[in-house]
């Protein structure tokens, strides 16, 4: 009774997984199945992550990519929601336009930073419109999606009262598109930390400062896979909060939503 309690509670169920998987790494390292020369145990990796959370260099570069991060998916929400609303209530649009995101969708973020560094000299406006390209496609697309998940009747019942275009957009539409556009920022956010940290670190530190930076820079140093994998583990780390903090936020915003998704399960 008390383990099945145990199971049932999700953050303690995820914190025995997280527990049990670092064990294994340190058993793994311990018992010579993975050499420490090729792949470090869990101990030496926490304790350097520990050392790093007082590194004033590398709080400087979490600041760093955190900050193109938010000025990444600010953009992104305010480029990628109207687009969403234009080409998801006018469909000539839609069809004009879809076979170019189509075949813009597919291509990967990283593939574009060599014309990238050729075309911007602050590296920092780099990074931040590689983040808006990558991280602009799950917000269009939820937002499309959202849209067409309108329930048509509430639409035609505010116009039979004489309520026009902008007034359905802004009292139907939106509305019951914003759980859609609230999910599709939560996926755009993890793409953007991605895409952000891979910049900085495939471009050579040409990013200036950053996470990414940091992982080239440690390339060097002695123990330096050690620093590798503890700060690669904070950006797991940051991912993992920021994704908390966006699902509380969904939730708090959005109960009606998420009490009829459950309802509906």
């Amino acid at each position: 009774m008390i383990a099945r309690r145990l199971l049932d509670s999700g953050p303690l169920c995820g914190a025995l997984g997280a527990a049990g998987l670092v064990g294994a790494w340190e058993a793994a390292g311990r018992t010579g199945f993975i050499s420490p020369t090729v792949f470090p145990r869990a101990s030496a990796v926490l304790s350097r992550a520990a050392g790093l959370a007082a590194d004033a260099g590398f709080l400087s570069c979490v600041v760093s990519t955190l900050g193109a991060w938010a000025i990444g998916l600010l953009l992104t929400v305010a480029v990628a929601v109207p687009a969403g609303f234009l080409l998801g209530t006018l469909p000539g649009l839609e069809r004009a336009f879809g076979p170019v995101f189509e075949f813009l969708r597919p291509i990967p973020s990283v593939a574009l930073i060599p014309p990238a560094l050729v075309l911007f000299s602050d590296k920092v406006d780099m990074k931040i419109t590689l983040i808006v390209y990558a991280a602009s496609w799950p917000v269009l697309i939820n937002t499309m999606y959202g849209l067409k998940e309108v329930d048509p009747l509430a639409k035609e019942t505010l116009r039979a009262f004489g309520f026009g275009p902008a007034a359905v957009l802004w009292r139907v539409s939106l509305p019951s598109t914003a759980p859609f556009i609230a999910a599709g920022v939560r996926l755009a956010a993890a793409v953007a930390l991605i895409v952000g940290i891979s910049v900085e670190f495939l471009a050579g530190g040409a990013g200036g400062s950053g996470i990414g930076v940091f992982l080239i820079e440690a390339g060097g140093a002695t123990d330096a896979l050690e620093y590798i994998v503890a700060a690669a583990l904070w950006a797991g780390v940051i991912g993992y909060l920021s994704n908390g903090l966006f699902v509380l936020a969904e939730r708090r915003a959005f109960r009606w939503h998420t009490a009829r998704t459950e309802v509906a399960r």
